[in-house]
């Protein structure tokens, strides 16, 4: 006898630019002094609809189709609307200088994980982060 399975509920995914979101990060990339951050190859969008538990969400553009597609290395922030807006302004903050510690200091199109032990770790570089963020806004 076969099981019936439970009907799927698809969502309405859908995004958009989020010019608000890109001066936003580009405004803390100036005040850190992140110059290996190239301004013009980050891309922002909002996404509603996303069943992701995730506030935020970075993607890098893999070696491989950055050679297929003959382009430059690039990145996107997506920040996800239903989590992301309700958050005080500082929390956002904080959660776009998240996603902006995953890309590497050589801007390769590659992600950093959250897994790293070594120096140089993922954790430390975020903390580091925050730790400028939070000194830069008392002054």
């Amino acid at each position: 006898m076969r099981k019936s399975r439970k009907a799927r509920k698809f969502s309405k995914f859908e995004y958009e630019k989020a010019p608000d979101i890109r001066s936003r990060v580009l405004k803390l990339v100036e005040e850190l002094h992140l110059d290996y951050l190239l301004g013009e190859r980050l891309f922002f969008y909002r996404s509603t609809g996303s069943k992701a538990r995730a506030y935020a969400r970075t993607w890098g553009l893999p070696k491989l189709w950055q050679n297929a597609l003959e382009i430059e290395p690039a990145y996107i922030i997506e920040v996800i609307s239903k989590y992301f807006d309700k958050l005080p302004s500082r929390e956002q903050d904080k959660v776009l200088l998240h996603e902006i510690s995953h890309v590497p200091k050589n801007f390769s199109g590659a992600l950093l994980p959250h897994t790293r032990k070594k120096k140089g770790s993922f954790k430390g570089k975020l903390d580091e982060l925050i730790m400028r963020y939070l000194e830069n806004e008392n002054l």
